[in-house]
């Protein structure tokens, strides 16, 4: 199952009569940390959910690998590699944080090995070692946010999907959560980022999409995107 590639054509999705989506495509190889950059609206977060089996597309196609991702519930995907890490993070407030990271343990060879996969968690991110016995809901955003990734890695996913991860947190802190993403890139994971701090983004994937009014208006390497003249002048501040 290793190598798995990510593929999107030709999605069509939305809410009853209102289309968030318009035949959009994008593909993710093994390895790659893939952004989907927009603003608020834009349907990056219908796009995760149509990837992550929360949503059924209307049309197109979403494979990863060879599993029709459509035709599995989502409760199957962390069973073929999939993790969601969701936006606003969606902790167990009133659990500790190891029972939170147990929580994300829940398929049969996650559960069996437990240890190993939480040795692994506290092994890249020694802060929530410290916090294990801590309620997660008094922790920090950033805690949280480490807490939320940390979940989703005890897994074993080949692909991490970030929604928003930035949302809500201090400048300083969003800082941090994308040092957490780099780190987890370092490890070889494959790394699907949807985000509306555009900058940040661009410092830390291969390449991205821009998602405007459900459809793709742009693609390219970050360093295509962090120079085009429309991307620098409606996300980045620039002229």
């Amino acid at each position: 199952m290793e190598g798995q590639t990510l593929s999107l054509e030709g999605i069509r999705a939305g809410y009853g009569d209102f289309q968030a989506l318009f035949d959009v495509g994008l593909k993710v190889a093994p390895g790659e940390a893939v952004g989907v950059v927009g603003p608020n609206g834009a349907g990056k977060t219908t796009l995760l959910r149509v990837i992550s089996g929360m949503l059924r597309p209307k049309a197109g196609t979403a494979r990863f690998g060879d599993a029709d991702l459509a035709a599995l519930p989502a409760h199957a995907l962390p069973g073929i590699g999939i993790a969601h890490v969701p936006e606003n993070r969606r902790l167990f407030p009133h659990l500790t944080v190891e029972e939170n990271l147990k929580v994300g343990a829940y398929i049969p060879s996650a559960r069996r090995r437990f240890a190993e996969r939480l040795d692994y968690v506290f092994g890249m991110f020694p802060r929530l070692k410290e916090r294990r016995r801590q309620l997660a809901g008094t922790m920090s955003g950033g805690e949280q946010q480490m807490c939320a990734i940390g979940r989703a890695l005890m897994c074993s996913p080949r692909i991490l999907l970030l929604d928003e991860p930035s949302a809500g947190l201090a400048p300083l802190v969003v800082a941090q959560v994308f040092a957490l993403v780099e780190r987890i890139r370092a490890e070889g994971l494959t790394v699907l980022i949807v985000e509306q701090n555009v900058a940040q983004v661009l410092r830390v994937v291969d390449r991205a999409y821009v998602l405007e009014a459900g459809r793709v208006v742009a693609e390219g390497t970050s360093a295509q995107l962090a120079s085009d003249p429309m991307i620098r002048s409606a996300f980045l501040g620039g002229h």
